[in-house]
Protein backbone atom coordinates (compact mmCIF):
# COMPACT_ATOMS: atom_id res chain seq x y z
CA UNK A 1 0.00 0.00 0.00
CA UNK A 2 1.18 3.41 -0.95
CA UNK A 3 1.78 7.19 0.67
CA UNK A 4 -1.83 8.24 0.88
CA UNK A 5 -2.32 11.40 -1.35
CA UNK A 6 -2.33 13.89 1.23
CA UNK A 7 1.63 12.37 2.25
CA UNK A 8 3.13 12.61 -0.72
CA UNK A 9 5.61 15.45 -1.52
CA UNK A 10 4.94 15.12 -5.18
CA UNK A 11 1.66 16.10 -5.08
CA UNK A 12 3.07 19.43 -2.30
CA UNK A 13 5.67 20.42 -4.69
CA UNK A 14 2.93 20.18 -7.84
CA UNK A 15 0.21 22.24 -5.73
CA UNK A 16 2.45 24.90 -4.97
CA UNK A 17 4.24 24.95 -8.30
CA UNK A 18 1.16 24.98 -9.90
CA UNK A 19 -0.19 28.19 -7.45
CA UNK A 20 2.92 30.11 -8.08
CA UNK A 21 2.91 29.70 -11.98
CA UNK A 22 -1.02 30.56 -12.32
CA UNK A 23 -0.79 34.09 -9.81
CA UNK A 24 3.21 35.61 -9.93
CA UNK A 25 3.81 34.21 -13.29
CA UNK A 26 0.51 34.31 -15.74
CA UNK A 27 -1.27 37.24 -13.86
CA UNK A 28 1.55 39.29 -12.58
CA UNK A 29 3.94 38.78 -15.10
CA UNK A 30 7.19 37.59 -13.08
CA UNK A 31 9.40 34.79 -14.00
CA UNK A 32 9.56 31.86 -11.85
CA UNK A 33 12.35 29.57 -11.05
CA UNK A 34 12.20 26.65 -8.69
CA UNK A 35 15.13 24.74 -7.08
CA UNK A 36 17.72 26.82 -8.87
CA UNK A 37 18.59 29.42 -5.81
CA UNK A 38 19.59 32.93 -7.26
CA UNK A 39 20.14 31.79 -10.91
CA UNK A 40 18.68 34.33 -13.62
CA UNK A 41 15.97 32.14 -15.25
CA UNK A 42 17.01 31.21 -18.82
CA UNK A 43 14.21 31.47 -21.29
CA UNK A 44 13.78 29.65 -24.05
CA UNK A 45 13.73 32.18 -26.84
CA UNK A 46 14.57 35.06 -24.72
CA UNK A 47 16.54 37.56 -26.19
CA UNK A 48 16.57 40.20 -23.40
CA UNK A 49 18.44 39.77 -20.31
CA UNK A 50 15.30 38.71 -17.41
CA UNK A 51 15.73 41.86 -15.20
CA UNK A 52 12.81 40.67 -12.57
CA UNK A 53 11.96 37.41 -10.93
CA UNK A 54 11.42 35.13 -8.25
CA UNK A 55 13.12 31.61 -7.62
CA UNK A 56 11.59 28.91 -5.16
CA UNK A 57 13.10 26.54 -3.22
CA UNK A 58 11.52 24.32 -0.81
CA UNK A 59 13.11 23.82 2.57
CA UNK A 60 12.53 21.25 5.23
CA UNK A 61 9.26 19.31 5.76
CA UNK A 62 7.90 17.03 8.71
CA UNK A 63 5.34 14.79 7.66
CA UNK A 64 2.52 13.63 10.17
CA UNK A 65 -0.80 14.31 10.51
CA UNK A 66 -0.48 18.06 10.36
CA UNK A 67 2.64 17.84 8.24
CA UNK A 68 4.84 21.25 8.00
CA UNK A 69 7.12 22.77 5.55
CA UNK A 70 9.41 25.86 4.23
CA UNK A 71 9.55 27.46 1.39
CA UNK A 72 11.91 29.62 0.57
CA UNK A 73 10.64 32.64 -2.24
CA UNK A 74 13.85 35.03 -3.49
CA UNK A 75 12.71 38.14 -4.86
CA UNK A 76 15.26 39.18 -7.29
CA UNK A 77 15.69 42.44 -9.38
CA UNK A 78 18.26 43.95 -11.63
CA UNK A 79 19.35 47.42 -12.40
CA UNK A 80 17.07 48.75 -9.40
CA UNK A 81 19.62 51.12 -7.83
CA UNK A 82 17.65 52.61 -4.83
CA UNK A 83 15.38 49.49 -4.32
CA UNK A 84 12.14 50.42 -5.31
CA UNK A 85 11.65 48.05 -8.22
CA UNK A 86 12.29 45.39 -5.09
CA UNK A 87 9.80 47.06 -2.49
CA UNK A 88 7.41 46.51 -5.23
CA UNK A 89 8.20 43.23 -6.31
CA UNK A 90 8.28 42.26 -2.54
CA UNK A 91 4.53 43.39 -1.75
CA UNK A 92 3.87 42.13 -5.27
CA UNK A 93 4.77 38.10 -3.69
CA UNK A 94 3.49 39.30 -0.49
CA UNK A 95 0.15 40.08 -1.72
CA UNK A 96 0.10 36.18 -2.41
CA UNK A 97 1.21 35.08 0.89
CA UNK A 98 -1.49 36.90 2.60
CA UNK A 99 -5.50 36.57 2.49
CA UNK A 100 -6.61 39.77 3.68
CA UNK A 101 -10.21 38.08 3.01
CA UNK A 102 -10.17 35.75 5.43
CA UNK A 103 -10.18 37.02 9.24
CA UNK A 104 -6.87 35.20 9.73
CA UNK A 105 -5.08 36.81 6.85
CA UNK A 106 -3.61 33.26 6.06
CA UNK A 107 -3.56 31.93 2.35
CA UNK A 108 -5.00 28.71 1.10
CA UNK A 109 -3.07 27.34 -1.65
CA UNK A 110 -5.54 24.59 -3.30
CA UNK A 111 -4.05 21.28 -2.66
CA UNK A 112 -4.26 18.06 -5.26
CA UNK A 113 -3.71 15.34 -6.04
CA UNK A 114 -1.60 15.44 -9.44
CA UNK A 115 -1.01 13.59 -12.95
CA UNK A 116 2.14 13.14 -14.89
CA UNK A 117 1.59 15.21 -18.03
CA UNK A 118 0.05 18.74 -16.74
CA UNK A 119 -2.12 20.62 -14.68
CA UNK A 120 -5.58 18.48 -16.38
CA UNK A 121 -6.89 15.61 -14.37
CA UNK A 122 -6.07 16.80 -10.75
CA UNK A 123 -8.06 15.88 -7.94
CA UNK A 124 -8.44 18.64 -5.37
CA UNK A 125 -7.56 16.96 -2.05
CA UNK A 126 -7.43 19.94 0.46
CA UNK A 127 -5.85 23.08 1.03
CA UNK A 128 -2.11 24.08 2.33
CA UNK A 129 -2.15 27.01 5.17
CA UNK A 130 0.58 29.33 5.23
CA UNK A 131 0.70 29.94 8.58
CA UNK A 132 3.99 32.21 8.78
CA UNK A 133 5.97 34.53 6.94
CA UNK A 134 9.91 35.59 7.40
CA UNK A 135 11.04 38.53 5.21
CA UNK A 136 14.58 39.16 5.15
CA UNK A 137 16.52 42.26 4.55
CA UNK A 138 17.13 44.08 1.11
CA UNK A 139 20.65 42.57 0.10
CA UNK A 140 22.81 43.08 -2.77
CA UNK A 141 25.11 41.15 -4.54
CA UNK A 142 28.36 41.47 -6.35
CA UNK A 143 26.72 41.80 -10.20
CA UNK A 144 24.16 44.60 -8.64
CA UNK A 145 21.61 41.82 -8.44
CA UNK A 146 18.88 43.06 -5.07
CA UNK A 147 17.08 40.19 -3.47
CA UNK A 148 15.20 39.83 -0.66
CA UNK A 149 13.97 36.53 0.94
CA UNK A 150 10.79 35.80 2.16
CA UNK A 151 10.67 32.45 4.00
CA UNK A 152 7.18 30.68 4.31
CA UNK A 153 5.88 27.85 6.68
CA UNK A 154 2.71 25.91 4.88
CA UNK A 155 1.03 23.05 6.65
CA UNK A 156 -1.52 20.80 5.92
CA UNK A 157 -3.73 17.96 7.22
CA UNK A 158 -1.87 14.42 5.94
CA UNK A 159 -2.46 10.83 7.01
CA UNK A 160 0.61 9.19 7.51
Amino acid sequence: MGLDATARESNVRDSYKKYFIDNIKKVSNIELVFDAGLSTPKIHGQKNEIKKWVSITMGSKTRGTLSEMTLDLHCCIRSDSEGHGLSQLGDTVMNYLVDTTKTDGMRRIPFYQSKAGGFSGWTDIGAMLITDIIESGDIEGPDNTKFKTFTVTIKWASKI
